[in-house]
């Protein structure tokens, strides 16, 4: 049942549009943040200290295939600092192994009705925020974008796609989502509300951990596997694993996904690999135990053989217990 504005504070007229709280400007954060203040939002980023430095010295910049955006003095918050004020929504779009960080960053300014948009990749992270926050304000959500940071700080686009998808995990959260529509709509950006959100992020889910578990496991890019004797064999065998293993959690992908993430996943020549295989071999921090551990743990849990993941899981740890003893 949807929401009555009694119900939900953000449907009145004086909370026609959100006032928000980016946590980061990074790649995810400092793009659609970005493109929510220039589309005329109440948007204000809470960063660290040295990031803060960076975006009061040059802005936030934002460029690549959709053109430039610079903004001279972006809303900014420093982590640690006195909180003034709460916020009505909060967008979390860090990595998943900084989110414990995160929450304790982000605590000082929910307000009693503050919603919680994390854009974070797997599924783990939902019951982390539930414990801490409550879940009836944790909404579910995805982004699609295909950026990084620049050796001046300034953000890189390099494709077309820059997706917001979002949505309610249950009924009492529909008015609150509905209204929270309206405001991400002030960016320029695709923010969609989606009635099935858990469905869609399983599907990203699926994906991410494969692409992640093939292309670290092999060291290699999606072309380079499918080149190989057995690579596009191996690649539907784990996309199979991870989809029994979605469909244990009732969220079985839809087929015309499927269809499409497989020739994705097998096409000759691509250059696709996974941001977790550049940040193993560069010797950065991964998402490997959110993605490819978490996956492995719930396939376990509902009976889902996969050596495959096994195997991936098992390198990753391996690698990056190397890297950790390193001096």
């Amino acid at each position: 049942m949807t929401q009555t504005a009694q119900q939900c504070p953000y449907l009145s007229m004086r909370c026609l549009y959100m006032k928000l709280l980016m946590l980061g400007a990074g790649g995810v954060g400092g793009y659609f943040g970005g493109k929510l203040h220039d589309g005329g939002a109440d948007v204000t980023f809470l960063v660290r200290p040295k990031r803060a430095a960076t975006l009061r010295e040059r802005g936030l910049r934002i460029y690549g295939v959709r053109g430039e955006l610079h903004i001279k003095q972006p809303k900014l918050l420093v982590a640690g600092d006195a909180a003034q004020h709460s916020f009505d929504a909060v967008i979390v779009s860090c990595k998943a192994y900084d989110l414990e960080n995160s929450i304790e960053a982000i605590r000082p300014y929910l307000g009693p009705q503050t919603l919680v948009l994390p854009l974070l990749n797997g599924m783990r992270h939902l019951e982390t925020l539930d414990a801490a926050f409550g879940m009836q304000r944790v909404l579910g959500g995805l982004a699609q974008v295909s950026t990084t940071i620049d050796a001046n700080g300034d953000i890189k686009q390099f494709t077309e796609v820059q997706n917001v998808f979002f949505g309610p995990r249950h009924d009492n959260q529909n008015g609150a989502a509905e209204a929270l529509e309206k405001t991400l709509k002030q960016g320029n950006f695709e923010a969609r509300l989606s009635r099935t959100i858990l469905l869609e992020m399983w599907e990203k889910f699926v994906l991410l951990c494969s692409l992640a578990s093939m292309t670290c496991l092999m060291r290699a890019k999606i072309g380079e596997i499918a080149a190989t004797q057995d690579g596009a064999k191996l690649m539907n065998q784990i996309l199979d694993d991870c989809v029994a293993t979605a469909a244990a959690a009732d969220n079985r992908p839809r087929d015309k996904y499927m269809t499409s993430i497989r020739g994705v996943l097998t096409q000759a020549g691509s250059p696709l690999e996974a941001s977790m295989r550049r940040d193993l071999e560069s010797g950065g921090r991964t998402e490997a135990d959110h993605i490819v551990g978490d996956m492995l743990k719930r396939a376990r849990q509902a009976g889902v053989e996969s050596p495959l993941l096994q195997a991936a899981y098992c390198h990753l740890q391996a690698q990056q217990a190397k890297q950790a003893a390193s001096p």
